[in-house]
Order: structure tokens, then C-alpha cells, then sequence
């Protein structure tokens, strides 16, 4: 028992930052709405907000896993968590939206790069045996923050303004980057050349070389990927922008059931992360990707199909319950076969093509819904969503690929830098 112990003493201080900064980042987002909102009056401006973050991606990540795998993770998330805080706590004085806009730019392109980053250096710093439980534990400390997040910043409402929330999520991203600071220093004996320091065109076009050759040279671990990106671009990006005018134009729902849909996915999610915490290591990588990515576009179709309150919230309560299973099996297999040094790469490459994706996906069902009708492109979106899912299943279960979902990083996966 001692011995366990000690071997959770670091993944537990690293689940508190992440769940620090996670709450921080609900407070924060919902604050940030509202200070728009009430600056400008306008809608359009708060969804503006929304555009802001995948756009962020595309300027960053072309660039970003260069510098990513070749700086010392630890210090690089340390600074990245208070680069952040710093820059939310200029918001309050920011006088104009265009200033604003600016700004909450350059906060996402440091969570852009936090992204890659944290995936690498807990790759490095959970033993492949912990880490299906550890991705289970973050879907659980993630589903946590999704609740008390909001609830968190109704009662900063309630006590303060929204500037007092925002000053609050700079302070919880500040405290984050110390907790960081306790986490071992894995990379502290790697030794970097200075040439390999340097930041050029040149480097980034050898990087994007060498993701392309991994990718060719792993094709079924990168089909693997696209196909769950895909699935969650649909789900998280093209389906959820037009959830609330679904349930408003379609299900005719008032703002207080549209409420209470949103708080029933919200147990959902958590009850499913809890759930999973517990039975994560009786069940298989494999499995854990592709039916739990089938079921979670099963419940999106009996909400898309739905013709009253209760079937919807059936619908809401079964995807959401699903989606700690399909994320906790998917960063699994994802740092069980991405060798980490190229993992910066590799995460911040396709997280481009994913920005890509979902910039595409969400301007063609908007533009679709305006021509044609709400319902008939939630449909076909989610119908789309369950053929992709279908196909994740039957790759990821296929008897063939097992080695996949056990195996170690292999050696030969290894790029240079």
C-alpha cells in the first residue's frame, strides 16, 4: 500500500493543478461572455470569442511542436500557466473589444501550446501501466471542473462582478504553474544543443517532414487518430453550435428545460468519469475507443431524434456519460504508441488539421441550417458521427492490430531531433 502510495504522489499533485486550472478556465470563459456581452450589447461580439480560439490554433501550431519538443516540458508549462495569468489579468483594463479580442488571442496561443505540452510530459512521467487510470482520474477531475466551474462562478457573481471572476481565474492559473513547479524535473539531465534551440523555417519544415514520414510509416495509429478527431469535431464543434437553437426551434424547450438539459449532461458526464475511474482497468484500450465513441453517437441520435424533453434528456445524459470512456481509451492508445519525442509534433500537427476541420464543419452546418432547416442538419450530422464511430470501432477491435492497445512505444517509432 506504501508503495502505491508513493507511486500516485505526483500524478495526484499534477490532477490538483489540472483541476485548479480547469475550474479557472470555466470561471473564466463564462466571465469573459458576460464582460463582452455588457460591453458591447452584442451577441455577435461574444460569438466572435468562439472563432477566436481555432484561429489561435491555426496561427500557432504550425510552428508550435518544434519549439515544443525541444524545450524542457516542466518549465515550459510552468511559464505557459503564468504567461496566461498574466495576460487574463490585463483583461479588466482592456477598454475596447478590438483590445479584448487581441488579447484573448494571445491567451489561446498559450493554450495551444499547453495542450502538447502537458500530454508529453505526463507521457514521461506516468509508467504505461498507470496510465489508463490516470486518463480515467483526468476525465473525472475534467467532468468535475465542467460542474463547478459555472457553479463556482454563479456564486463570484453573486458576491463580486465578473472582473472579480476573471482576477480569480488569473489567480487559479498562477497557483497552477506553482503546483507544476513541486512535479520532478524529468528532462533535467537532457542536454540540448544550442543550434536545435533556434526557431527557423528551415526547422519547421524538417519537423513537418518528420510528422509526415511517422505518419506514413504508422499509418494505422494516425487512421486511428484522424477518425476520433473527426468524430469529436463533429460532436464537440459542427453539432454542439447548433445544440441551443436545436432545443429552442426544434423541441420548442423553454430556457429553464434548455437549462436543466445542460445540467442533466453535466451529471452525466460526471457520473460516467466516476464510473470509468473505477472499472477503467478491467476494460480494454480497444473497447474503450470504439464503443465508447458508438455510444456516444448513439446518444446524440435519440437526442437528435427526439421529440420532447425527456427523450432528449435520455440522449444527453447517455452521450455525455459515454464520452470519459472514448477520451480515457483515446490518450491512452495516443501515448502508448507516439514516441515522446515527437509527441509535440505530432499533437500540435494534427491539432492543426483538427482547427481546420472544425472552422469547416461548423461553417458548413451553420450556413446548412440557414438554408435548410435546424433539424435536417443535426440529423445528418449525427448520422455522419455514428458511421465514423462504427468505422473507429471495427479498426480498434480488429484482432490483427491488439499489439496496438498493449505494447510499448516502439523504438523504432523514434525521430531525431
Amino acid at each position: 500500500m506504501k508503495k502505491k502510495l508513493a507511486s500516485w504522489k505526483y500524478p495526484s499533485i499534477l490532477l490538483l493543478g489540472i483541476g485548479i486550472s480547469n475550474v479557472g478556465e470555466w470561471i473564466y470563459f463564462i466571465s469573459l461572455n458576460l464582460i463582452v456581452l455588457d460591453m458591447t450589447g452584442s451577441p455577435l461580439a461574444v460569438s466572435g470569442l468562439y472563432i477566436i480560439k481555432p484561429l489561435a490554433t491555426l496561427f500557432t501550431n504550425f510552428w508550435a511542436g518544434s519549439i515544443i519538443d525541444r524545450l524542457n516540458k516542466r518549465k515550459l508549462m510552468v511559464f505557459l500557466d503564468i504567461f496566461r495569468a498574466v495576460f487574463i489579468a490585463l483583461l479588466p483594463f482592456m477598454s475596447s473589444i478590438t483590445l479584448i479580442y487581441l488579447v484573448v488571442f494571445i491567451i489561446n496561443m498559450a493554450s495551444s501550446m499547453f495542450g502538447p505540452t502537458s500530454m508529453t510530459y505526463i507521457t514521461k512521467l506516468i509508467p504505461q501501466e498507470q496510465r489508463k487510470q490516470f486518463n480515467s482520474l483526468h476525465s473525472l477531475v475534467t467532468s468535475g471542473a465542467f460542474l463547478i466551474g459555472p457553479a463556482f462562478a454563479g456564486l463570484l457573481f453573486f458576491i463580486g462582478t465578473p472582473i472579480f471572476a476573471i482576477y480569480t481565474n488569473a489567480i487559479a492559473l498562477f497557483i497552477s504553474g506553482m503546483i507544476t513547479l513541486l512535479m520532478p524535473d524529468i528532462e533535467k539531465q537532457t542536454v540540448v544543443s544550442s543550434t536545435n534551440n533556434k526557431l527557423s523555417m528551415e526547422i519547421i519544415k524538417k519537423d513537418w517532414y518528420a510528422v509526415v514520414e511517422f505518419s506514413r510509416g504508422s499509418s494505422y495509429i494516425m487512421m486511428i487518430y484522424f477518425l476520433f478527431s473527426c468524430v469529436m469535431v463533429i460532436m464537440a464543434s459542427a453539432i454542439d453550435s447548433l445544440e441551443a437553437a436545436f432545443a429552442k426551434e426544434v423541441l420548442f424547450l423553454s430556457d429553464s428545460e434548455y437549462g436543466f438539459l445542460v445540467t442533466i449532461a453535466g451529471a452525466g458526464i460526471v457520473v460516467g468519469a466516476l464510473i470509468n475511474s473505477l472499472i477503467v482497468k478491467k476494460l480494454e484500450t480497444s473497447l474503450l475507443i470504439g464503443l465508447g465513441s458508438v455510444l456516444v453517437s448513439i446518444g446524440y441520435i435519440i437526442y437528435a431524434f427526439s421529440s420532447s424533453f425527456i427523450i432528449a434528456a435520455v440522449g444527453f445524459f447517455i452521450l455525455a456519460f459515454f464520452i470519459a470512456y472514448a477520451n480515457t481509451g483515446f490518450l491512452t492508445f495516443f501515448q502508448n504508441n507516439i514516441p515522446v519525442d515527437v509527441m509535440g509534433r505530432i499533437g500540435s500537427a494534427y491539432g492543426l488539421i483538427q482547427a481546420i476541420l472544425v472552422i469547416t464543419a461548423t461553417s458548413i452546418m451553420g450556413v446548412a441550417a440557414q438554408i435548410t432547416s435546424i433539424q435536417t442538419v443535426v440529423v445528418i450530422g449525427v448520422l455522419v458521427m455514428m458511421i465514423l464511430s462504427i468505422t473507429l470501432c471495427i479498426f480498434s477491435l480488429l484482432p490483427s492490430k491488439k499489439q496496438f492497445y498493449k505494447a510499448e512505444v516502439k523504438a523504432n517509432g523514434t525521430i531525431s531531433l
